[in-house]
């Protein structure tokens, strides 16, 4: 029997009481199971799901899922109630493109239809549904929750007070700062208690409404390797990792949610879009965090006065989840009733903003703490110990549950920073040591990579040595393969994978990478600014293999290796060079890299400590020198 493409039109059961008959036992089961280790069974095919499809460019429509659905059947019910075309299109869910079967799809999840070129038009126009035929095509309520199960109970209370407010005419409000379409939703006396942003109106999606457009939801963003229409989900992701509120993330939600004070570009009825945007009803899919009320943010106010465990804190997430945009700006402070402290009036910190961590590849991270003198005291034993408990495997458990669109690059990066984390704490570095091992340098013009990344690098290399032999190789085809992110085809961060590396490096001698974090130390603290020949051509390329990695500074190569910047969003873009990849490998490959990288972090952690040493017997007396 054919399914019936307009049962999501026709449908006079309330979905409310199909998430409670077919969602609610497997919430129950979901935080029953929720220490366990993967894998995780899917949830049974059985019964009616409602699920969230958007479209690139940020169109939104809840509908049911039968058993009997597929991706065609999807895509045609959204042709149906939004007239979008969905020809030579992919329905995708995080990093799987779903065909036939979607049994394995939660309720409340979240699909994204997108077109399969990847050399999309830049000037596509965004056909949003705003006429008033859209509100009885998708009977979804005002705020509906995406799956997410542990932070639901906090959410859901904020939002019933949205929902009440909005019903009794209390309208959100437009945050003015920020790239992106943010809002304070109020609840009915007025306050606010939550701040809404649309995946489609992030810099550079769709539906900004600062003027910075110009992607599809799907391709790279301010960061390429985070998409645009994907920072939602990070932030959930931020405060599912901040176990036991330990850095004080506030609760995060993935929802979707209708309002007419949202942002359209383009109107599907042609008319402006900023004419009787009161009129004007759209939906999306957005992060819903709760608000923290404050008295400035950090870059507001001295640190001297914030605590050294809240900083820590703060710190110990951010090097778990490579957040790349941790500024003074991100970091909330409320001042405290009741005495002062140390440095005066007692503070408490908040971060927030967590879009750009879990990027897909590494890249270079910014830690604003890094120069705060209380990342520099060493860790408390309570700190270590919540380290020295943090199991990454269950984290990528747990995210999988709770978040099935996140995509295996992010919880790779994830598995990675917590490792490092944990054993170089283990080691004795504090706080700001570790920032700085996983922050690249300048030399000159050129980027070189971090301590981390050297080490991530020689972990690929003996990885390429343990891998059994390749006919192709003997064949003698070119070993000189580029990778690039998925659909990250226009853009210059295409690399030499590491995978190749000394399986055929033609008269290069390989330099162990390891030796660049005890040089490092010993540079920091040269006071002569000439370089030995050596050492400047070390700066001039990355060895690994013999391969010579592409510069920040360099757009374009002779031989056309590395392409040049796409001259439309791309442009307000800073550059930026993945030296090393962690998707392109398959399971047994990303075992076999873990096991290297920790051997060879131990190694690295203990040269480290070992020079350090050595530096400071060489300057004892020579602090009044000048």
């Amino acid at each position: 029997m054919s399914p019936n493409l307009e049962s999501h039109i026709k449908s006079q059961v309330p979905a409310l009481l199909l998430r409670r008959f077919f969602g609610g036992a497997g919430r129950r089961d979901e935080a029953k199971h929720l220490q366990q280790r993967p894998p995780v069974p899917p949830l049974p095919p059985a019964g009616r799901r409602r699920v969230f499809v958007q479209t690139e460019t940020g169109c939104v429509l809840g509908m049911d899922l039968d058993r009997g659905d597929n991706a065609h059947t999807v895509k045609r019910r959204l042709q149906l109630a939004l007239n979008v075309p969905t020809g030579e299109t992919s329905l995708t869910f995080g990093d799987r493109v779903l065909e036939n079967d979607l049994s394995f799809i939660r309720p409340d999840s979240p699909l994204l239809l997108t077109r399969n070129s990847i050399n999309r038009s830049c000037s596509t126009p965004c056909l949003c549904p705003v006429s008033k035929d859209f509100e009885h095509k998708d009977r979804s309520g005002l705020v509906e929750m995406l799956s997410c199960s542990i932070s639901c109970a906090r959410v859901k209370r904020l939002v019933d007070d949205v929902v009440t407010a909005i019903r009794s005419g209390v309208d959100p409000v437009p945050i003015g700062s920020g790239l992106g379409g943010s809002y304070y939703f109020r609840n009915i006396s007025g306050d606010r208690v939550a701040i809404v942003k649309p995946t489609d109106e992030e810099p550079f999606a769709p539906n900004n409404p600062k003027g910075f457009v110009g992607r599809a939801l799907g391709q790279p963003g301010l960061k390429k390797s985070v998409r645009v229409g994907e920072t939602g989900f990070r932030e959930v992701a931020a405060y599912l990792l901040d176990h036991d509120n330990f850095a004080n993330v506030p609760p995060t939600a993935l929802v979707k949610i209708t309002h007419s004070i949202f942002h359209i570009n383009c109107p599907v009825n042609g008319g402006s879009p900023a004419h009787d945007q009161k009129q004007q009803v759209s939906s999306k899919i957005a992060s819903f965090q709760q608000f923290i009320a404050h008295d400035f943010d950090a870059s507001d106010h001295g640190t001297s006065s914030f605590p050294v465990a809240a900083v820590h804190r703060i710190g110990i997430l951010d090097i778990r989840i490579f957040n790349t945009d941790r500024h003074a700006g991100n970091v909330l402070v409320r001042k405290l009733d009741g005495g002062t402290g140390r440095f005066g009036c007692q503070t408490e910190l908040f971060p927030i903003d967590h879009g750009l961590c879990l990027p897909e590849n590494l890249e270079d991270p910014y830690f604003e703490w890094i120069h705060w003198a209380q990342s520099s005291i060493p860790f408390s034993e309570e700190e270590l110990e919540y380290i020295k408990n943090l199991d990454p495997m269950r984290d990528v458990a747990m995210l999988r549950r709770e978040l099935p669109i996140i995509r295996e690059a992010c919880l790779r990066v994830l598995v990675l920073c917590t490792i490092f984390l944990k054993e170089a704490a283990a080691s004795g570095l504090c706080l700001a040591e570790i920032g700085e091992m996983m922050t690249r340098e300048f030399r000159g013009l050129e980027e070189e990579p971090s301590k981390l990344e050297v080490v991530c690098m020689e972990a690929r290399r003996k990885l390429a040595e343990w891998e059994p032999y390749s006919p192709v190789i003997e064949q003698g085809e070119d070993m000189d393969f580029q990778f690039s992110l998925d659909m990250l085809g226009e853009y210059n961060d295409v690399i030499r994978s590491p995978r190749f590396n000394g399986l055929g490096a033609k008269g290069n001698g390989f330099r162990n990478p390891l030796s660049k974090l005890v040089e490092s130390i010993d540079e920091d603290n040269d006071d002569d600014d000439g370089r030995s020949e050596s050492s400047k051509r070390s700066s001039e390329r990355v060895h690994s293999g013999g391969l010579k990695f592409p510069s920040a500074d360099k757009s374009s190569g002779s031989n056309g290796s590395v392409h040049a910047l796409n001259r439309s969003a791309d442009e307000q873009l800073p550059s930026s060079v993945c030296f090393v990849r962690l998707s392109d490998m398959n399971a047994e490959e990303w075992n076999i890299f873990l096991e290297k990288f920790q051997e060879l972090l131990k190694e690295a952690l203990q040269e480290r400590a070992a020079a350090a040493g050595q530096r400071m017997k060489q300057r004892l007396g020579t602090s009044c020198k000048f």
